[in-house]
């Protein structure tokens, strides 16, 4: 006979380990065992029991901790194949259970629903931080600002005198590109470059005919001696940034003073020597005589004070649109329902469990400490506030699925052959390495479209997506259910993409791209020209905002780009969910392309100015964590 020796862990972090009583046995389709407790709670303080049990055709392991029971199979069961009475028992309690710790709330109408929490202790333990990043994560902020509390700018309400004082603010936390950016941010090219590879490359689309509200014509621009502006648009050498879902929206107060926010629109010219230089800038959509349009041709100043208030525009476009809601709150959406409406049990829990490792409990702190009524963002930010809502709103509603899948949305924004975009070619081969995994996954446990129709847990999960994450709008294109296995593999590469290599690109370089200020305002504070030839040095110290917003913007820049140092890098599984033949391999494959595309960034990146990191596979989070 075959004995079976099981081990019982807890993980290798700083304090996992549990006071707690726990009972196991093991269920067998030939019988049970009796039920063990393990020998007393103090066993798990050094993390591991071993067990030794005769054979009993094991496929099931049953282990009772306090008053939960939980199920953990050697193999991965879909709802139809889950035949044993114990096995289809604990899966609905299992899933009871869940409904009550994991509920929807709707923390504003139109956005996205989130998980209804009171304090992060109120979190379920198995979602909540680890004691390493509960400990690391208020160290990073709070050391942030006591230095700039004791440099005495926390609550400095004056304009900047000097621009030479802004870089003095965090002179011990300068990085290799925030270095580059200083000293490269007035540059027309280096304005371009960060359309493709700085934190929004989001916005940027080919541009085929010009807006009506954006009367540029071939006598107003210079395209660096290539002809015309029709012509160039026929050659696919013109590109659109419009920020036409800041228009109208209500501009914070900071300081007791009227804040300004533009929807400005950016005309691009892709010139012969492969660098994106901005030829036209309107700062408003509506054309009018008080809303002139910039050229590089205009005043040193009148030029790059229209680059700013456009660099200001992409911080709430970015931070609210594009970070925010695109990653941080689908990602809950996407946890929430899988934690909801699937078991441990289920391949799909097992795949996808990793990638929401923290979010729950980030996300929490995001809407207290961030975007709440007293939050740095509502406070500091020219769109904080109710400006904040109407932008996220009007994102929700413009949202389609295809913009959340890269391959559609590179193709669909006409971005395909954009030289020196390495966003798009990291990250379309990030993009094929997570598909060919799902699909080796999904595959295994999925023979045919009727398992995927069939499968009840599976198509709640969609359908509770589909409701509280884009609350119905049949418009999004997001499905509402799976009729075929291709398109839960493309959902699912979908997930993961967004949670792990997409958060990280607009994420990880935020105090890259913002920590020098002039680079990216978080707000301004007086209205951008009306007429060209009155503006100045002066003019733009003045623009600025404030001491103190600008150094509460840079500080929490600083926080939101700090990984941890409990980091999981994507495609690694400090717990093993899989134990079957053929997923382990697909696991060790995903694994080998992962490393394999790190090496051939690290070498490409040797050879740039400006390295591309943020897609570097090594360098990125499994989840939304930070």
């Amino acid at each position: 006979m075959v004995n079976y020796e099981v081990t019982v862990s807890t993980g290798n972090l700083a304090f996992a380990a549990t006071f707690n009583n726990v009972f196991i046995k093991l269920v067998g389709t030939d019988g049970e065992s009796k039920r063990t407790w393990l020998k007393g709670a103090l066993q798990f303080t050094d993390g591991t029991v071993s067990l030794k049990y005769p054979s009993l055709h094991l496929n099931v392991l049953h282990y009772k901790q306090i008053q939960t029971v939980l199920w953990f199979f050697l193999q991965a069961l879909r709802v139809s194949e889950d035949n044993h009475h114990l096995g289809r028992y604990s899966r609905q309690m299992e899933l009871d259970q869940r409904e009550k710790d994991y509920r929807w709330h709707v923390y504003v109408e139109g956005i996205p629903h989130c998980m209804k929490s009171t304090d992060p202790l109120s979190l379920p333990c198995e979602i909540r931080f680890s004691f390493t990043k509960t400990t690391e994560f208020p160290y990073t902020a709070a050391t942030g600002l006591t230095e700039l509390q004791l440099k005495g700018l926390a609550d400095c309400k004056k304009n900047w005198t000097n621009i030479d004082d802004i870089n003095r603010v965090f002179c011990s936390k300068q990085t290799e590109i925030s270095d580059y950016v200083h000293e490269h941010w007035k540059e027309d090219a280096f304005f371009g470059y960060q359309y493709l590879n700085g934190v929004n490359p989001m916005l940027i689309r080919r541009c085929s005919a010009l807006p009506d509200n954006f009367a540029v014509t071939d006598d107003m621009v210079s395209l660096h001696g290539q002809g015309s502006l029709r012509n160039e648009m026929k050659k696919g050498n013109i590109f659109l940034c419009d920020y036409k879902r800041l228009d109208g929206v209500k501009a914070n107060i900071i300081n007791l003073k009227k804040q300004y926010l533009m929807a400005p629109l950016v005309l691009l010219h892709k010139t012969p020597d492969d660098k994106l230089m901005p030829v036209a800038i309107q700062l408003k959509q509506t054309p009018a005589d008080d809303n002139p349009i910039f050229f590089p041709t205009d005043s040193e100043y009148d030029w790059l004070m229209a680059k700013i208030f456009v660099r200001s525009a992409d911080f709430s476009e970015h931070q609210l649109n594009v970070h925010l809601l695109r990653t941080h709150l689908l990602a809950e959406v996407f946890a929430v329902s899988l934690l909801r409406n699937v078991p441990m049990v289920h391949p799909l829990y097992k795949l996808l469990i990793p990638y929401t490792r923290y979010t729950l409990q980030i996300n929490y702190l995001a809407r207290s400490l961030l975007i709440s009524e007293t939050g740095v963002f509502t406070q500091f930010a020219a769109s904080g506030g109710e400006g904040m809502m109407t932008i996220l709103k009007r994102s929700l509603s413009s949202m389609r699925y295809s913009s959340l899948c890269l391959p559609d949305d590179i193709a669909e924004r006409g971005v395909e052959a954009v030289p020196n975009f390495y966003y798009r070619d990291d990250g379309l081969k990030l993009w094929d390495i997570i598909q060919r995994f799902v699909q080796g996954v999904l595959s295994f446990y999925y023979k045919n479209d009727a398992e995927v129709q069939k499968d009840s847990e599976l198509q709640k999960w969609i359908s509770d997506i589909f409701e509280h994450g884009f609350l119905s709008q049949a418009s999004t294109g997001i499905p509402q259910s799976f009729t075929t296995v291709a398109e839960l593999v493309k959902f699912v590469t979908m997930v993961i993409f967004t949670c792990s290599g997409q958060h990280s690109a607009v994420n990880t370089g935020q105090y890259d791209y913002g920590s020098w200020m002039p680079n990216t305002p978080i707000s301004l504070q007086l209205p951008p020209p009306t007429t060209k030839g009155k503006t100045s040095k002066a003019t733009m110290l003045q623009t600025f905002p404030d001491v103190n917003t600008t150094v509460q913007g840079m500080a929490t820049m600083w926080l939101l780009s700090k990984q941890s140092s409990d980091f999981v890098p994507l495609g690694q599984y400090p717990e093993d969910h899989f134990s079957e033949k053929i997923p382990c391999k697909l696991i060790k494959d995903f694994q080998g392309e992962l490393e394999g595309l790190s090496v051939v960034i690290k070498a490409r990146n040797k050879k740039l100015e400006v390295p591309y990191t943020y897609m570097d596979p090594r360098e990125l989070e499994n989840s939304v964590a930070i």
